[in-house]
Order: C-alpha cells, then structure tokens, then sequence
C-alpha cells in the first residue's frame, strides 16, 4: 500500500508515493543496494528510533516523528555509512536528499500519513 505524507502545519505535500517498511526483510533492506529514491518519494518506518545508511548509494533526509505525529528531529543529506539516532522518535521517514528544504518541514510540524485509495472505473 501506497501512503501521502502532508505537512499538515504549513499545508503542503512531502511526498506523494510513501511506503510502510513492514516485516524484517524490508526493516533490514530499506533503500541498502538502490542506485536513487525517486524526488516524491518516501519510506516509513515505525517503531524505529534509529536509521542507517550502510550500503547506500546516496544521501538522505530523515525526519523522526514522535507519537503525536510531530517532528521530534530532521537530519538533512545523511551521507551513505553513517548511523542517527533520535530518542523517543516513534515513526522515522527517510526522504530524497534537500527534499525537507525544499518544503521547509521544521520541528514540530504535525505531520499526517494518509493511504492513497484506487478508484475503480466502472
């Protein structure tokens, strides 16, 4: 399942392709041995106060949310082989490199996580 990620303080779209990073294997591999994660889009990572770039092949934004949905802290180009860390962060997305500049996200944004539906045509 796809996800949109809204800034809902300054009401704009971060991105509009996210996904959820559910099961071990897909925790563990993230964006490790991708060559780019395309400029709309975004994992999301629950539960996960801590993120690693190991075996990346570029730099990314990350922002940490905490329960109330707010940004707790943002790391701008994380640089591939480095390791953050953000106590009491309950959901972490990791972005494309300058994408939190280019929406000005800043902490305590209340950000919201909607699902995308399909429509069917009949």
């Amino acid at each position: 399942m796809k996800f949109k990620i809204i800034n809902e303080t300054k009401e704009i779209d971060l991105v509009s392709s996210a996904q959820v990073a559910s099961g071990f294997f897909l925790r563990l591999w993230g964006l490790m041995f991708r060559k780019k994660i395309g400029t709309n889009q975004a994992l999301i990572f629950y539960q996960a106060p801590s993120i690693h770039t190991f075996f990346m092949r570029f730099p990314i934004d990350i922002i940490f949310l905490n329960k109330q949905m707010a940004v707790k802290r943002i790391v701008h180009s994380l640089p591939p082989w480095r390791a953050v860390f953000c106590p009491g962060a309950y959901v972490t997305i990791e972005l494309p490199s300058a994408k939190i500049s280019q929406v000005k996200a800043q902490i305590g944004d209340k950000i919201k996580i909607t699902p995308l539906t399909s429509t069917l045509i009949k």
